[in-house]
C-alpha cells in the first residue's frame, strides 16, 4: 500500500493532545516512534486508525503545523485564578456535539412556531442576586419542601432536569462523549457549559461529577441562561471565581438552592460542623461544599475554618467511588441528549421531517429498533 506524508512533529502533537500515554498507543501502533521520528511513514489506513485513536480530525494531520484550537463559546474554566489552557478533544467535541443538537431544535422550535423564551438574557450581573435566584425558582416552579421530601439526591436531580426541560431548556447530562463509552469525561476538566439561545437554551452537565455536584453545576449553568451568554464553566461552590460572570453565577446557583434567610434560620451554630453540613445537604439535597459556603455566608464559620474544611471534605469526596449498573440504555439516553430534544426529533423524524440518518447521528446510534424502542419510551412512537 502507498504510504502518507506527514510532518513528524504531528504525531507527537497528536498524542499529546489526545492525553493518551504514548506506550498504550505503541501497542497499537509500534512504528510510531518511527513515524514521529521521521524514519518512516505510514500508510493511509494507519494514518486513518491513528487519528480515530487519538480524537484528532485526520485533516489536522495533514497541516504543516499543529491548528491553534479555540474554544467555540467563552471559557471560564480556571486553576487558581489562572485560565486553563488545554482543550481536551473530550470537551471540544462534546461541545460540538451539543452545537449540532442546539442548531436542529432552534430550526425545529422556529418551523414549530414556538416564541422566544423571555428569560434568556433577562437579567445582567448589576441584577439583584436574590430576585434573579427567585425569578428562577418562580419560572421552574422550584419548591424547597418538595425537594426536602425527596429521599435522594438523585430524585432532587431528576426532579430538577424536569422543571428546566419543562420550560424549555434543553439540560443534557452524560459522563462520556457522544455514546462512546471509551471517551469517559473529567469533571476535573470542566463540569458543565450553557449555550445561550432564545429558543433553544442548552445546559450540559458533566454526568462523571457527583449528583450533588450536578445540582449546584445545573444552577450555575441556568443562571448563565438568564445573562444569555454561553459559557464553559469549572463552577466550585467554595471558591470565588476571578470572573465577575462566575463570581455572579456562582451566587445565583447559591442562593437558588440555599436561600440565605431559610440557612440563617436553620443552621444550628451550637452543633459540630461535620454534623450541620451533612444535615443540612441532606435537607437542601445540595453538596456539602455547598453548606459549607452558606454557613460562611451567614456568619457561621470564618474564612481560615472555611478553607480548611473545604480542603478535608474535598479529598473525602474525591475519595468516594461511585458504584452502579449503568442504569437503563433508554433512560440514560433519553438524559443524555435532553428528553425534549429526543422527544422532537422522534416525531420529526417519524413525520417525515428528519432524515433517520440525520436523527441517528444526532442521538449517537445507528439502529432502527434501538430509535423505536427510545419512541416508546418516551411515549411518541
Amino acid at each position: 500500500m502507498n504510504s502518507v506524508t506527514i510532518q513528524s512533529h504531528m504525531f507527537q502533537w497528536a498524542v499529546d493532545r489526545s492525553g493518551i500515554d504514548m506506550e498504550s498507543l505503541l501497542n497499537r501502533f509500534p512504528k510510531l516512534e518511527l513515524w514521529a521520528q521521521g524514519a518512516a511513514k505510514p500508510t493511509l489506513k494507519q494514518l486513518e486508525n491513528f487519528a480515530r485513536a487519538t480524537h484528532t480530525p485526520i485533516g489536522y494531520l495533514f497541516l504543516l503545523e499543529p491548528p491553534v484550537e479555540r474554544m467555540p463559546i467563552p471559557d471560564f474554566r480556571t486553576v487558581d485564578t489562572r485560565q486553563l489552557q488545554r482543550l481536551s478533544p473530550d470537551l471540544l467535541d462534546t461541545v460540538y456535539i451539543c452545537q449540532q443538537r442546539q442548531e436542529w431544535y432552534r430550526d425545529f422550535a422556529r418551523s414549530s412556531g414556538n416564541v422566544p423564551l423571555a428569560f434568556v438574557g433577562s437579567v445582567d450581573v448589576t441584577s439583584d442576586v436574590v430576585a434573579t435566584a427567585e425569578n428562577i425558582r418562580h419560572t421552574l416552579r422550584f419548591d424547597l419542601e418538595e425537594r426536602r421530601q425527596m429521599p435522594t439526591w438523585s430524585d432532587a436531580l431528576r426532579r430538577f432536569i424536569e422543571q428546566a426541560d419543562a420550560r424549555g431548556v434543553l439540560v443534557m447530562v452524560s459522563g462520556i462523549v457522544g455514546s462512546n463509552t471509551h471517551r469517559k469525561l473529567d469533571p476535573q476538566e470542566f463540569r458543565g457549559f450553557a449555550l445561550a439561545d432564545n429558543l433553544a437554551p442548552l445546559v450540559f452537565i458533566n454526568g462523571s461529577d457527583t449528583k450533588a455536584a450536578q445540582i449546584f453545576t445545573i444552577a450555575h449553568e441556568l443562571a448563565h441562561i438568564w445573562l444569555g451568554q454561553s459559557a464553559v464553566s469549572d463552577t466550585q461552590a467554595v471558591q470565588t471565581p476571578e470572573h465577575v460572570v462566575e463570581q455572579w453565577c456562582n451566587q445565583v446557583a447559591a442562593e437558588l438552592l440555599v436561600p440565605i434567610a431559610v440557612i440563617r434560620d436553620e443552621y444550628r451554630s451550637h452543633s459540630p460542623l461535620h454534623e450541620e453540613m451533612s444535615r443540612l445537604a441532606r435537607r437542601f439535597k445540595v453538596s456539602t461544599l455547598v453548606i459549607l459556603r452558606r454557613i460562611h455566608d451567614v456568619g457561621g464559620i470564618t474564612q481560615q475554618q472555611l478553607w480548611q474544611a473545604y480542603r478535608a471534605e474535598l479529598e473525602r469526596l474525591q475519595n468516594i467511588v461511585a458504584a452502579g449498573s449503568g442504569g437503563n440504555f433508554y433512560q440514560t439516553q433519553a438524559v443524555r441528549v435532553s428528553k425534549r430534544f429526543a422527544r422532537a426529533l422522534v416525531v420529526s423524524t417519524l413525520e417525515g421531517q428528519t432524515l433517520h440518518r440525520d436523527a441517528f447521528r444526532l442521538l449517537g446510534f445507528s439502529k432502527l429498533a434501538t430509535f423505536h424502542e427510545l419512541g416508546q419510551r418516551l411515549g411518541v412512537a
